[in-house]
């Protein structure tokens, strides 16, 4: 399939995972990527196109800062450190951002904004407010509340595995269907979906597109295993689910590369791209109660 279509998509949604911003090594950010994520990112602005970027890392940063020796185990020590590298997160962010003469604005969304008709409302309008201000959302989800229970560090939670929201994978794709977006774009720890998982299958093959989320890609996601992350593939697919079926495209590629990001607007073929779907029946609040 040709994908010389995506060039002229106007509202994108980018997702980065804290593998894709952290030092494996060190835990420590990687400002390289970083400084680059955010130029590609206002070299977009800079072509008229709007752009929504989800960030995951705040955990990280709070663990450097606090000065920890790991990442740690327990929730609420995991919400402590979500609580500092939040902010120092964001200040990092409004830096380089400033220094491309861009303005960055964080939003923190919590289960019960996404659920409630009233608030989702409000939510959205935040979102094309700052939009069409000329400005970049940041949603930087490493908080503690899938109830709204975290104050300060709201947001839908990664801090537990076994919620539905994981890495942010979720959380990108209900953005890209508030705000309508064209494009969703994950950057993620895993170049594409897979037969299998790559990991430990050296037969596996990358999956170029995907046309229509059925049992079988399901099926491929829940074989997934850890290794591809937070929330594994299976929140991948899941994300995919709600992009193409809000009328968005969604584009799984490596986060290795910041030039990915330009790959993918310029059509090249990379990764896997799921194409907008659109099932009436779909409800984006009823899929993730």
């Amino acid at each position: 399939m040709d994908r010389e279509y995506l060039k002229d998509k106007k509202k994108i949604v980018i997702k980065i995972g804290s593998s894709s911003l952290i030092h494996e090594e060190t835990g420590g950010l990687d400002y390289t990527k970083l400084e680059k994520l955010v130029r590609i990112i206002c070299d977009l602005r800079n072509q008229d196109k709007d752009v929504v970027l989800v960030s995951s890392g705040a955990i990280g940063v709070g663990v450097q800062a606090l000065g920890l020796a790991r990442r740690p185990k327990t929730t609420s020590l995991r919400q402590a450190c979500a609580a500092v590298g939040q902010g120092q997160l964001m200040m990092i962010y409004q830096k380089l951002f400033q220094e491309y003469h861009s303005t960055a604005a964080q939003v923190l969304l919590t289960f019960d904004v996404i659920s409630s008709d009233e608030r989702r409302k409000n939510a959205i309008n935040t979102f094309n407010e700052l939009l069409q201000l000329g400005v970049v959302p940041i949603v930087n989800d490493d908080g503690l509340a899938r109830h709204g229970h975290g104050r300060h560090t709201v947001a839908i939670d990664e801090l537990d595995d076994s919620v539905a929201f994981g890495d942010n994978d979720t959380l990108s794709a209900i953005v890209a269907s508030m705000i309508h977006a064209d494009l969703l774009i994950l950057l993620t720890d895993i170049d594409g979906l897979y037969t299998d998982d790559p990991h430990n299958n050296p037969d596996a093959k990358l999956i170029p597109e995907v046309h229509c989320i059925d049992d079988h890609i399901m099926d491929m996601g829940k074989g997934a295993g850890s290794k591809y992350g937070t929330g594994g593939m299976t929140t991948k697919i899941a994300a995919a689910r709600i992009a193409t079926n809000s009328n968005s495209d969604m584009v799984i590629v490596s986060g290795a590369d910041m030039d990915n990001i330009v790959k993918v607007m310029n059509g090249e073929s990379i990764g896997t791209l799921f194409t907008e779907y659109k099932d009436h029946d779909f409800d984006v609040v009823r899929f993730i109660l």
